[in-house]
């Protein structure tokens, strides 16, 4: 059977989207991303415990809101896309785990440069 994706409402694709790649999708002008990996070592080579690692600040996008529904009933376009490598504020964002992979869920304006 062949689905034609231009047929299906956004909350059906939605639901198809997160069933087909197994992330789960932002609402709004939200960013799911990936963390990367802890600095495990200092520059000079001395290994790092669990407590002294910083908290990453850049990661993968892997998944973007609709937009920023606007005043005049349109959406804004995301400014970031799937893929980009991004940073982004210390603090910003809510963490999660889906599937035993962490995520971050940040508004777009917690974007602070693409890579």
């Amino acid at each position: 059977m062949k689905l034609e994706i231009s047929t299906l409402s956004p909350r059906v694709l939605i639901h198809v989207i997160r069933e087909v790649t197994g992330v789960i999708q932002p609402l709004g002008d939200k960013v799911v991303v990936k963390p990367g990996p802890e600095e495990e070592r200092t520059a000079t080579g001395i290994v790092l415990p669990d407590t002294a690692k910083k908290k990453p600040q850049d990661g993968e996008v892997v998944a973007v809101g609709t937009g920023k529904l606007l005043d005049n009933g349109e959406r804004a376009p995301m400014q970031v896309k799937v893929g980009d490598t991004v940073i982004y504020s210390k603090y910003g964002g809510t963490e999660v785990e889906v599937d035993g992979t962490e995520y971050v869920i940040l508004d777009e304006d917690s974007i602070l440069a693409i890579k």
